[in-house]
């Protein structure tokens, strides 16, 4: 580990972010490889899938981008650490509530979503959805690269690919289930995992420009994340009476993802 830190310390910070939110994008279509093999996937699984999803996500986002937000926010000065970290939260949900409002989308469970389009496909916006998702993680994994904790940045984009995994092989059992190709449902759940790339360049140009910035970038890519976690996944999984459960798996991703931090941070 130490010696791929001082290798990746010689890189830039913007092709760090570029690099790691690639390889955590490529966690969708790595995930969504074993629907070539086993291509039935229950509701029930499906949700069981989300919800460890969402538990790697929430303690990605305690441990990989709070904690070392407010461990950081001191050097930025001004105000005080919490406040800076607070607002910054409050600042990443709200962006991406209003992103999520005026641009069209559609979920497996919940439906649409936004404006109506009668010109675009529900696969599109399925599509579109699942885009929305993965563009703060993204995001937050260009952020950790930015800053100075290689090693954080490493676990938050383990993580990250990690809680990808799950959420591809759902993607494409679901686009196959509707009467999409084999091809066609891994293709698409791949693409989706590409905009992680475009949210890791804003995240780590944006903090590379001033140091800080740093707190701000983490603190509103856990925002975001939190966002998409309370406000889409947890009631996408809960609406075919899978909640206990769920919240079993959910607790399980936690887990893995607070002792992966520790093994790795």
């Amino acid at each position: 580990m130490e010696n791929l830190t001082l290798s990746l310390g010689q890189l830039s910070p913007l092709t760090l972010g570029l690099l790691g939110s690639f390889v955590a994008g490529m966690g969708t279509g790595v995930g969504a490889l074993p629907m070539f093999f086993a291509p039935r996937l229950t509701p029930r699984a499906q949700d069981l899938l989300l919800g460890l999803s969402a538990g790697i996500m929430l303690a990605a986002t305690f441990f990989s981008l709070i904690l070392p937000g407010l461990e950081s926010a001191p050097e930025a000065g001004g105000l005080n650490p919490p406040v800076i970290i607070f607002l910054g939260i409050l600042l990443g949900a709200a962006g991406l509530y209003y992103i999520h409002k005026y641009v069209p989308h559609e979920h497996f469970v919940g439906g649409h979503e936004g404006p109506e389009t009668p010109g675009l496909g529900s696969m599109w916006l399925i599509v579109l959805a699942i885009t929305l998702h993965n563009f703060p993680e993204g995001l937050a994994v260009g952020v950790g690269f930015g800053g100075t904790d290689i090693n954080n940045a490493i676990t938050l984009m383990i993580g990250i690919g990690l809680q990808n995994m799950p959420e591809g092989l759902v993607v494409a059992v679901a686009l196959l289930a509707a009467g999409h190709s084999r091809a066609k449902a891994f293709g698409l759940s791949f693409l989706t995992g590409m905009v992680e790339p475009v949210g890791g360049l804003v995240g780590a140009g944006a903090v590379s420009m001033a140091a800080s910035l740093l707190p701000w970038g983490l603190a509103v890519a856990a925002g975001a994340m939190l966002f998409v976690i309370s406000n889409e996944i947890i009631p996408e999984t809960h609406r075919r009476g899978n909640q206990a459960p769920v919240t079993f798996t959910l607790l399980g991703g936690f887990g893995l993802m607070m002792m992966l931090d520790q093994l790795l941070g």
